[in-house]
């Protein structure tokens, strides 16, 4: 059983650890610390963290270093989820405001998570999958041009260009633009795509080329990207942490391209008291992560789509600020798209 002294020193050893990536002995942190107690306390203390297999010792006669079981600890009973400051808030609000649509946003959000944290960022598109149409859009180009534009209630927005044969008739052009949003605004895609394929049957056969070249596009519009995806970035950052890896940090690249695991692993992740979930180390082991940590939260649209973001990085990361920083975002980014 460790002592509300003892969980105090896994704390300060787990904050010593990740800001200086040095293993951590008693003489540093009486030095450091204020515990009003000796050194040879301070290790008493360490050797029983050190039983309960929270602390090791990665070197004869060196400190001691978190274990997983170690930072799990820390995540659930100690980390201090802090408020970002308000220069951080700002900033948050400042660049994703700027955005002009859903892959706008969801771009800008990836960068500034990575730079927040200094890891690796990653956003899940909200699944097209459960969304429905708000509304179609037929804007000409030219005589014989025409961009298609999609809209789900999750703030996809799909454009396409179409070239036509014939000149453009406006006013048709108008009138099928109205039929398609009073038959589709409000479907759910898998319906509205079967509602697409059958649509021109309902126009004079002089009309219906033109109906079919539209709705054909439409549903490629509608089929596209329903598969659940990712962005990503600030890989980078973990060629600058290279050192925290045991081995070569090439497995851990290999997984994180891989989408699918990636989707899988936030499939996992339940959100825990503060709006964040953390798995560390070995608890990824299965998905070829077992070096890594991951933070993430949930955003929602406006449609109601519920999708993950959230930072992978070393198991030597900065949980408190990574937590915050997550949690933060994904609030903002909640409150932006789930404007209508």
């Amino acid at each position: 059983m460790v002592s509300e002294r003892g969980l105090e020193v896994l704390r300060v050893i787990v904050q010593d650890y990740v800001a200086s990536r040095e293993p951590v002995g008693s003489k540093s942190i009486v030095e450091r610390h204020s515990f009003g107690v000796s050194a040879a306390t301070i290790r008493n203390d360490m050797a029983l963290l050190e039983d309960e297999e929270l602390i090791a010792a990665p070197h004869t006669s060196s400190g001691r270093v978190p274990t997983d079981k170690g930072y799990r600890v820390f995540v659930d009973q100690l980390a201090d989820l802090r408020p970002l400051s308000p220069a951080q808030r700002q900033a948050i609000e400042g660049f994703l405001g700027e955005s002009i649509d859903l892959d706008d946003v969801l771009a800008r959000t990836v960068r500034l998570l990575s730079q927040l944290t200094h890891q690796v960022a990653l956003v899940q598109y909200p699944s097209l999958a459960s969304s429905r149409v708000r509304h179609i859009e037929l804007v000409p180009l030219s005589d014989t041009r025409l961009m298609t534009v999609f809209i789900t209630d999750s703030g996809r927005v799909e454009q396409r260009l179409l070239d036509i044969q014939s000149p453009i008739d406006e006013t048709f052009l108008g009138e099928l633009r109205a039929k398609l949003n009073a038959a589709l605004v409000g479907v759910g895609l898998t319906d509205a795509a079967a509602s697409l394929t059958a649509f021109a049957d309902g126009f004079p056969p002089e009309r219906r080329h033109l109906v079919t070249q539209v709705t054909s596009t439409l549903v490629e519009q509608v089929l596209a990207n329903r598969q659940d995806r990712l962005l990503m970035a600030g890989t980078a950052n973990l060629a600058r942490t290279e050192e925290d890896f045991g081995g070569s940090i090439f497995p851990v690249l290999e997984a994180i391209e891989e989408q699918v695991t990636l989707l899988r692993l936030f499939g996992e992740m339940e959100v825990e008291t503060g709006g964040v979930a953390a798995r560390i180390g070995r608890e990824n082991a299965g998905f070829g992560l077992g070096e890594t940590s991951v933070v993430s939260s949930e955003y929602s649209t406006s449609g109601g789509n519920v999708a993950r973001l959230g930072v992978l990085g070393p198991t030597r990361m900065d949980y408190s600020n990574n937590m915050a920083a997550v949690r933060a975002v994904a609030r903002y980014l909640s409150r932006l798209l789930g404007t209508d």
